[in-house]
C-alpha cells in the first residue's frame, strides 16, 4: 500500500505565509497559501495510490473533499509533527508539504510507482536548504524526530539521518518552496494558467490595479 501525506496548516491571515507581507497583505498572503494548498491537493488527488492523508493544523479546506483522510497534526515542532504522521502509516509512505504547488504527477511518478529494489527512501531537496518530499519504504518517525527544521542545513541533516540509519537514498529534483515574493515569482513560472495559484495571483493583481 502507498500512502501520500500532505502536511499543511489552516490558511488563516497572520498565521501562514507571513513572509509574503509585504508586498502582500496578510489576508492576501493567506489566500495565496490556500491556493498553494489546493493545487497540491489536486495533484495528490490525481495520483493512483491507496491512501491520501491531509495532516493539518486547524480546519481542512473544502478541496480535501472525500479524497483525503483528515488527521490533526500532533503537537510539537515540525520534526515531531512529521514523525507522528509517519508513525501513523504503514507501507510505502510519501510526505510532502503545501509549499510546492508546482509539483506534478510526473514529478511524483517514481515515488508512487514501483520502487527499485535498491531504494529505501526518496528525498526531495528544496532550494532553500530544506526538503519538499520524504518517502520511506518503511515509515519511522525516529528518522525525522530531532532533525532541526527551518534551517539552511535542514535538508542536509535530514538526508544524513537517513544514510546513517543504513537507508539507500535516491534524490529527486530540487524544488523551490513558496515562501516570499521572490520564490512566489519563481514558482508561478512553473504553474499552468488554470491553476488555483495562478488565478489567485491574477485576481489580486487586478484588484490592486483597480484600487
Amino acid at each position: 500500500m502507498t500512502t501520500v501525506v500532505v502536511m499543511a496548516k489552516e490558511c488563516v491571515p497572520g498565521r501562514v505565509k507571513t513572509r509574503l507581507h509585504p508586498p502582500y497583505s496578510l489576508t492576501d498572503a493567506a489566500a495565496i497559501a490556500a491556493a498553494s494548498l489546493d493545487d497540491t491537493l489536486a495533484t495528490v488527488q490525481g495520483l493512483t495510490v491507496e491512501r491520501r492523508v491531509l495532516c493539518i493544523e486547524g480546519a481542512a479546506p473544502p478541496a480535501a473533499g472525500d479524497a483525503f483522510e483528515v488527521v490533526a497534526q500532533a503537537p510539537g515542532g515540525l520534526d515531531d509533527r512529521i514523525a507522528a504522521a509517519l508513525d501513523g502509516c504503514r507501507g510505502f509512505t510519501v510526505v510532502i508539504g503545501m509549499d510546492t504547488p508546482q509539483v506534478t504527477a510526473a514529478d511524483l511518478a517514481a515515488v508512487v510507482g514501483e520502487w527499485p529494489g535498491d531504494v529505501d527512501a526518496w528525498f526531495g531537496p528544496a532550494a532553500d536548504g530544506g526538503f519538499w518530499l520524504l518517502a520511506l519504504r518503511e515509515p519511522r518517525g525516529d528518522l525525522v524526530r530531532g532533525v532541526p527544521m527551518s534551517r539552511a542545513d535542514t535538508g542536509a541533516r535530514q538526508r544524513a539521518r537517513l544514510v546513517e540509519a543504513g537507508l539507500r537514498v535516491r534524490d529527486l529534483a530540487t524544488m523551490t518552496d513558496l515562501d516570499d515574493a521572490a520564490s512566489l515569482e519563481h514558482v508561478l513560472r512553473s504553474m499552468p494558467a488554470g491553476s488555483r495559484l495562478a488565478r489567485t495571483i491574477g485576481r489580486l493583481s487586478t484588484e490592486e490595479a483597480i484600487a
